[in-house]
């Protein structure tokens, strides 16, 4: 399995640092609001790696963040007169709904920051005893310049980093690069006691803190969206290094960046785009199969037109599963036909197919040609003469390899009532008796109940309109 490894800018073979297990962190959200469609392309990519590593039998501990202290929170808070525990509170609880919508298999840890004070002050206390970090006026400052492997991550040299937009301008630091670690606090902010007085951490140490804690000191893979390899995630390395002695992560992913038609995201210019927004257009299944049609690192294109390309092409495979489940209902038990082996077989390649994009680097786009191939296997090979073996065995490779990229295409089974069932059956039997006028008063009978019917040749099927 090979990983493009952002520290080294090459595709690596995974190695993981214990046989048949995966360490693994990823940045959660800061919870002040919805999260924007943005912060879903991380969310489901990095799922749908943990979910490859599960398939292939690795135990994952997968542990994800809530930023739940911030600048943007307590902003928030003031403006609608509650505390910041009230927005944090609430936006994870909708964080979680969006996540259960977009089928996010819950993280083996979510760790909020305000728990984790105790963690940040210790590792802090560490920096300063081994030099890394110094107090001043209630602040402590990371000492930049002290940790030699410094940029080594976003491929920035020290010297050339100037103190600018990303990097406060204060007067307090020794150098204008060093990073706060924890800050005073100020009115109407929340705050904890510490050595340096009443105040909070700084925004990259909680990652650091969480990861060792759940973790360990190594881990396997660190990933998050391309925006946080620097400054968030190079401070991290520096943080995390300089406390431990060791390396802190083999593998760093990070995603692309997403537009909207084809433009940055933002509230300025009016394409601020949440995922509940999505939500009341598209079932969210939709908006995780549109992420999965491009490769994690590059940046990706949301329109309207392509979510309903990505709609359409969702429906494609729903629809031949339920094709499949209705064969299977009356499908004959018999031995596989020479056709039908070498039908199997092609299934089985696509299979290999998906296996082979998965590995080399998670592309999930050649990924889910594979599942369209296996769909156009199952739409052109398979008929109401198919053997059970054959119809059960490729819904099944299609099921299971869907499920990998967390993509739902089982329709739950609907329970007509007894009514419906008997109208339906009734004109079953009224067209075998060439009784057309009361099949087709059934028929109106049924759309009148928001049935509609679908003459097959494998049979009568219906759906609700």
């Amino acid at each position: 399995m090979k990983i493009h490894n952002t520290l080294t800018n090459k595709e690596e073979e995974f190695i993981p640092l214990e046989e048949g297990k995966v360490k693994m962190y990823v940045c959660g959200p800061t919870v002040y609001n919805f999260m924007h469609i943005g912060n879903a392309r991380p969310i489901i990519i990095f799922d749908t790696v943990r979910r490859y590593f599960e398939y292939k039998g690795y135990e994952v501990n997968y542990v994800s963040n809530f930023t739940d202290v911030d600048d943007k929170i307590i902003k928030r808070a003031n403006e609608e007169g509650v505390t910041a525990v009230e927005i944090s509170e609430k936006y994870i609880e909708e964080a979680k709904k969006d996540m259960d919508g977009l089928n996010v298999l819950p993280a083996t840890k979510n760790p909020k920051a305000t728990e984790e004070i105790e963690g940040m002050i210790k590792m802090i206390e560490e920096l300063i005893k081994r030099g890394h970090a110094y107090a001043k006026n209630g602040s402590v400052y990371f000492k930049t310049r002290s940790f030699d492997g410094y940029g080594k991550l976003s491929n920035k040299n020290i010297d050339d980093l100037e103190a600018g937009a990303r990097i406060a301008v204060n007067d307090e630091k020794e150098d204008p690069l060093d990073f706060v670690l924890w800050k005073p606090k100020k009115e109407g902010e929340p705050f904890w006691l510490s050595p340096w007085g009443e105040g909070r951490p700084g925004w990259h140490i909680e990652c650091s803190v969480m990861s060792k804690k759940y973790l360990g000191e190594q881990i396997d893979i660190h990933a998050g969206g391309e925006d946080l390899i620097f400054p968030h995630h190079e401070n991290e390395i520096a943080q995390s290094e300089a406390a431990n002695g060791k390396d802190f992560a083999r593998y760093w992913m990070h995603n692309g960046y997403l537009r909207i038609n084809n433009e940055k995201m933002s509230k300025s210019l009016g394409n601020f785009i949440t995922i509940r927004d999505v939500s009341k257009e598209y079932d969210l299944g939709v908006l995780r199969f549109f992420m999965l049609g491009a490769h994690y690192r590059g940046p990706i294109n949301f329109s309207h037109e392509l979510m309903e390309a990505a709609k359409t092409g969702l429906e494609r495979i729903i629809n031949a599963v339920s094709n499949l489940d209705f064969l299977l209902e009356n499908a004959k038990d018999k031995e596989l036909s020479e056709t039908e082996k070498e039908v199997y077989a092609k299934a089985l390649a696509y299979k290999a197919d998906f296996e082979s994009a998965m590995e080399a680097d998670f592309n999930t786009a050649d990924a889910v040609s594979a599942v369209f191939n296996l769909v156009k296997l199952a739409n052109s090979e398979i008929s109401a003469d198919s053997s059970k073996e054959l119809v059960k065995e490729v819904r099944k490779l299609i099921v299971l390899l869907s499920d990998v990229l967390g993509v739902k295409v089982v329709k739950e089974k609907e329970i007509l009532d007894e009514e419906i069932e008997a109208l339906i059956k009734e004109r079953t039997e009224s067209r075998k008796a060439k009784n057309f006028a009361r099949a087709d008063e059934i028929r109106e009978i049924l759309i009148s109940k928001g049935i509609v019917l679908e003459d097959t040749r494998e049979g009568v099927k219906w759906k609700r309109i």
